[in-house]
């Protein structure tokens, strides 16, 4: 797929590393599409039935959309999965004249992103960062989303581990490809995670950025009072983070929220990482299909 002139300042490998895991782990009859936002315009990678439930997937820093290749086969049957590149971050969306500054221009710009998509309501699940935006998204317009769920969310009822952040902090000072394969493989355990992922995600070190939308954790007042059917699973042995003090909160302070751990994923194991994936797609599957 050649580059657009939006995508002029990211390299050519990048996007070829970007539609190599799509051509190679993505489902047969994945669709792409352009959601344009006062903020850019949005790339979305949509795979299951027209016309299904719509299920709007959030990937982690830095992950790209492609990341949820081991989910879209199997939550597509019963869902109209749509996977989005976040603007700003390592992807094929491109940022426009309003920049993303505030957790109010997030929710502006999802906002955009389901009126193109055309979903009133949906159910909404994102990783990491992603889980950060999906949270701050239900309290905005609970209205749009129909059950929410958080893996292993940051910075959402606990903080992170320092040794996380200290592991963390020469890639994000100066990212390159072998800083954050050192820093994957450490968080991980050695895991061996997907070459053609990992691969891109090399390639995303190099990736023009603009710097994350960051803020506080939710207030306990709008949690609780959110009222919107929650699953959260987490990392048996995540590092990102204390997962007893991330559930305890979360127990505390979402009346609706039920609070599941994966034995012995971590933090980016999840969400492309067997058999991790296939647990982690059953725990969706249960959810979305209860009452």
């Amino acid at each position: 797929m050649a580059a657009t002139s939006s995508e002029a300042a990211v390299s050519a490998s990048f996007l070829a590393a970007y539609d190599e895991v799509l051509t190679a782990k993505w489902p047969a009859g994945t669709t792409h599409s352009e959601a344009l936002t006062p903020y850019g315009t949005t790339r979305i990678n949509s795979y299951g039935p027209e016309g299904a439930p719509p299920l709007v997937l959030l990937a982690g820093g830095g992950s790209t959309s492609t990341v949820w290749f081991a989910q879209a086969a199997h939550l597509g049957r019963t869902c109209r999965v749509h996977a989005v590149d976040l603007i700003g971050d390592p992807g094929r969306s491109a940022p426009g004249e309003r920049p993303l500054r505030t957790v109010r221009d997030l929710t502006a710009w999802l906002d955009g992103v389901l009126d193109a998509l055309g979903a009133e309501a949906t159910a909404l699940c994102g990783h990491s960062y992603g889980a950060w935006i999906a949270l701050h998204y239900a309290l905005h317009a609970p209205h749009r989303v129909r059950k929410l769920i958080l893996l292993d969310p940051t910075q959402c009822f606990a903080g992170y581990r320092p040794g996380y952040l200290l592991r963390a902090l020469p890639m994000l000072l100066r990212p390159t490809a072998h800083r954050t394969r050192a820093f994957m493989n450490w968080e991980t355990g050695g895991a061996a995670l997907d070459p053609a992922w990992l691969h891109l995600r090399d390639e995303a070190a190099g990736f023009p950025s603009a710097r994350p939308v960051t803020g506080p954790r939710p207030g306990p007042e709008a949690l609780g009072a959110l009222d919107v059917p929650t699953l959260i699973l987490l990392a048996g042995d995540s590092r990102a983070h204390r997962i007893a003090a991330v559930a305890a909160t979360a127990a505390r302070l979402l009346p609706h929220a039920r609070t599941e751990t994966i034995p012995g994923a971590t933090h980016h194991t999840l969400p492309l990482h067997a058999p991790d994936a296939a647990e982690l797609n059953r725990r969706i599957d249960d959810f979305l299909l209860s009452g």
